[in-house]
């Protein structure tokens, strides 16, 4: 362990001993690398005005081009193996080879504090050498410009070089810094996490697309999974976008505000962009909720704020947006980063690293091929590109009410409405084709089964439902709030059919059928319990599956046919783990849907008032 730290003036690294409270310097307790472990609360006391706090550099300012790598080599070289001809600084502040009237102009780093005294002086990081696993380690203090980290890291290398013995960096990570990109790689709970660097043109994007998908394939990594019931999803994981500029002075939202306005405009005036490229995990509590899926009165507030935003063309404060949006772009409970346009990092004042000129799209999850990654992104540059060319500026947002989370929970009415956003590019000039979005369609709805009779057709899709998250639980060692996946919802859509004649039944009880528009076609939605946790809403309904629909002739009062639909194996198979491959996961679908077991005999069924915040679903937990 060597105590090491930049000198305050910036120029020249120091060192010096640690007084700690005993004689020797103990480790925590623990696994970590050992620069995870150190002692550093042992350390002499040092008044907040004095601690020799590490502030990054502010993202706005200028910064000058880096050092050739070269010349960096050649000053350590000089420095650390006696090179001739080096120079320059960076010498350290206590030992020879530095200058000395810096030297004095500093604070001794190797006195003993006074009792009571503040030690602002005292070397507090430390770089370390740790061997672990027949390998050498070298902790990263942290740092607070970019220039000081790589020239310990030239120091490092040449050191290595010079032993002809490897290592590897560990630690602190590089002070964020527009001169140099950056990808990080970061274990998460069931999911590892890429985040890769930014990409200035389409090939770029493309190439780095691929190129991460493949590298997944052959490190034996899948971007997708199955469910123990067969569903085919994704891996739980973000896919969310990241928008900006080359620096936080060239990013497009803060050069032009009214282009972040058209983006929260268009996604809340069309629910499908929202949904359709999600994950399961969708609603007020969910990790990217919309607008209006957190408080009523937010539309209301959103359009008073819109109302404040500068005209295009005119000179705006950078801080304007954020205190504009801040306490808009919200989840139920005003966390800023759990929302579907997360602007923790446009220009928040908590800190430089926030102040980035970035905005998230969280609202995407990983789809399971590149393909499909690269048609998102590439819709999401068309609309950018539109809305610089021409905001989109409605009068209005639209105020879906329960509508949205009626309507636009059913497949039929995502893809209409994202077919009119296909048709609205195309009229713009950007020609997207619907087909290239198919893949997501089946992905996202994956059909059941369907069943024929007397020209007409019915067919089962999986459809959406909003998860809800409990009250607070007492646990062991705290407290804990559940997730209620219990209820499921699908699509029934009926084509050919006379509705005067004929009606659609599920358990007996009549389907509030919609018409689509197109002649003898209807669809509609069905909720139910699929499976009874202990903690879950409503705990006293079982539940409700199979999923019996009878085709229903109502002058002769009885069933033409139907289908079942099993929520798991019919035979009470119990699955002792997810399906290994996609064929196992098809079959465990096949599995659960029969085109039989209709009910027999006379039926008469009552109809029943539709329910007019609901009109578009049959939730059988009220029946």
């Amino acid at each position: 362990m060597l105590p090491l730290a930049r000198t305050p003036d910036g120029q020249h690294w120091q060192t010096g001993p640690w007084f700690l409270r005993s004689e020797h310097c103990y480790l925590v307790p623990g696994d970590s690398p050992i620069g995870y472990r150190l002692p550093l609360d042992s350390q002499p006391w040092a008044r907040e005005g004095d601690y020799p706090y590490i502030h990054p550099a502010d993202p706005q300012q200028t910064f000058p081009p880096l050092p050739a790598h070269a010349e960096i080599r050649r000053q350590i070289l000089g420095r650390v193996l006696g090179v001739d001809g080096a120079g320059g600084g960076g010498s350290l502040a206590a030992g020879s080879g530095g200058d000395d009237r810096a030297a004095l102009r500093q604070p001794d780093p190797a006195r003993r504090p006074l009792l009571n005294e503040s030690a602002g002086w005292i070397t507090r990081t430390s770089l370390c050498a740790e061997p672990r696993e027949g390998r050498m380690y070298i902790f990263m203090p942290p740092l607070a410009t970019l220039d000081s980290y790589l020239e310990l890291v030239s120091a490092i290398e040449a050191t290595a070089e010079a032993l002809q013995h490897p290592v590897i960096l560990e630690g602190y990570e590089p002070p964020r810094d527009p001169r140099v990109e950056r990808f990080s790689v970061t274990p998460d709970p069931g999911v590892i996490e890429v985040n890769i660097h930014p990409s200035a043109t389409w090939e770029e994007l493309v190439d780095r697309t691929t190129h991460l998908y493949e590298a997944a394939r052959q490190c034996r990594l899948s971007t997708e999974k199955f469910m123990v019931d067969g569903r085919h999803t994704g891996t739980g994981g973000g896919n969310h976008f990241v928008l900006g500029g080359a620096t936080a002075a060239d990013s497009p939202f803060l050069r032009r505000p009214d282009l972040l306005r058209s983006l929260i405009s268009y996604w809340h005036n069309h629910p499908s962009l929202s949904y359709l490229f999600s994950g399961l995990f969708i609603g007020p509590t969910s990790q990217a909720p919309r607008v209006d899926e957190a408080r009523n009165d937010t539309l209301y507030e959103l359009e008073t704020a819109f109302s404040q935003f500068p005209a295009p063309g005119t000179t705006t404060p950078p801080w304007l947006i954020d205190r504009l949006l801040r306490n808009l772009l919200v989840d139920v409970t005003g966390n800023t980063h759990r929302a579907e346009f997360c602007i923790d990092k446009l220009y928040s004042p908590d800190g430089p690293t926030g102040r980035l000129g970035l905005l998230e799209l969280r609202a995407f999850e990983m789809p399971p091929h590149a393909q499909m990654s690269l048609a998102q992104q590439l819709l999401l540059r068309g609309l950018l590109a539109r809305f610089w060319q021409q905001p989109y500026q409605p009068p209005k947002l639209a105020r879906w009410g329960t509508e949205l989370h009626d309507r636009f929970m059913l497949p039929h009415f995502v893809q209409q409405d994202f077919s009119d956003v296909i048709e609205d590019m195309r009229e713009h000039g950007y020609a997207l084709a619907p087909e290239w979005f198919d893949a997501h369609m089946e992905f996202r709805f994956p059909k059941y089964g369907d069943y024929a009779v007397r020209g007409m057709e019915v067919e089962l899709r999986h459809a959406l439902e909003p998860w809800h998250v409990m009250g607070e639980e007492g646990a062991i060692g705290g407290t804990v709030r559940y997730v209620d996946s219990s209820v499921e919802r699908v699509q029934v859509k009926v084509s050919g059919m006379a509705p005067d004649r004929y009606q659609l039944t599920c358990n007996g009880v009549p389907v509030p059928l919609q018409s689509t528009g197109q002649v003898g076609e209807f669809v509609a939605g069905v909720r139910f319990r699929a499976w009874q946790p202990p903690s879950c809403l409503h705990p006293t309904i079982g539940v409700q599956a199979p999923l019996v629909f009878d085709l229903l002739d109502t002058w002769s009062e009885r069933s033409l046919g139907g289908f079942q639909h099993h929520v798991m194996h019919p035979g009470g198979r119990n699955y002792d783990s997810n399906p290994i491959n996609a064929y196992e996961a098809e079959g465990r679908r096949l599995s659960r849907f029969f085109r039989m077991g209709h009910t027999p005999g006379r039926i008469s069924v009552q109809a029943r008032p539709v329910n007019i915040e609901h009109p578009f679903v049959l939730d059988l937990r009220r029946c």
